[in-house]
């Protein structure tokens, strides 16, 4: 393509070079855009010597040179998400969570009262004054709200309310319950619907827990269902079997099976076979 302003000159340099062109062949050229094929002259001695025919070099005015830009306006290459090691293996950054570290038992202490759970269930227990009754406690739990108040500190504390806030997920209310330990503490038992989630907070209004720190509890065979239970149980012989160097118990069915088909067909000879 031709940009702009030189077009013009363009054909003007080609009707020059074929105006040389005419006069150095003595008047005749090929029809063409331009002269490709040299013109041959004679010397004084009859040998043919090609004549040089000139062009002139078209410079285009309007376009600037191209220069290499400077390495130091150059952007920063960006930063990998991923940090190296020591050895210059990438390690991917692991996102540990935000919140309030969790106590031994996967839940908080506030002061004045904290709580423990399990997947199953969430306990929450409340220090009293010493010889503290039943009667000097009132505890409201529903599926989805719980409030706590200790009459006794009433006139210490305000109204005495320790808890009164909407659950962070929902309860059994028929299997939750409470009760005084020693005259000493309130433990208040809530029974989960989902009991596999672990929960960040008690109340809505709870500062949240940090769950990514929270340390999974060993489960115990009897808490498994019947399938899920014999399914461990098949996997804890079969490790055990394996590290004996004995047969696992697919491996012993296997070998039932042929057992049975050997003794079922007495009239095949079995002697010379190779079994895996």
């Amino acid at each position: 393509f031709l940009i702009d302003g030189v077009e013009q000159r363009l054909w003007e340099l080609i009707k020059t070079n074929r105006r040389k062109a005419r006069q150095a062949s003595g008047g005749s050229i090929k029809k063409g855009f331009l002269q490709t094929q040299s013109q041959t002259s004679q010397d004084n001695e009859g040998n043919p010597e090609e004549s040089e025919v000139k062009v002139e070099e078209i410079v285009n005015h309007h376009i600037g040179d191209a220069t290499a830009p400077d390495s130091s306006q150059l952007p920063p290459p960006a930063e990998a998400s991923a940090s190296k090691d020591g050895d210059g293996n990438q390690e991917e950054e692991v996102d540990e969570g935000s919140g309030l570290v969790p106590n031994s038992g996967n839940g908080y202490d506030f002061g004045d009262w904290s709580w423990v759970q399990s997947l199953q269930d969430v306990t929450i227990t409340v220090p009293v004054p010493a010889g503290t009754k039943a009667r000097d406690v009132d505890v409201l739990i529903t599926k989805s709200h719980i409030r706590v108040r200790i009459k006794s500190k009433q006139d210490e504390e305000g109204d005495g309310v320790i808890i009164d806030d909407k659950l962070h997920a929902n309860v059994l209310q028929d299997e939750s319950f409470w009760n005084i330990n020693d005259g000493k503490e309130l433990e208040i038992f809530l029974q989960k619907v989902d009991t596999m989630s672990w929960w960040d907070r008690v109340g809505e209004q709870h500062e949240p827990i940090n769950c990514r720190k929270v340390e999974p509890e060993n489960s115990k065979l009897s808490d498994l269902d019947s399938e899920t239970r014999q399914t461990v149980e098949k996997m804890m012989f079969d490790q055990r079997q394996k590290a004996m160097g004995l047969p696992t118990s697919e491996e012993q069915q296997k070998e039932m099976m042929m057992k049975n088909f050997m003794e079922a067909h007495p009239e095949m000879d079995f002697s010379k076979a190779k079994f895996n």
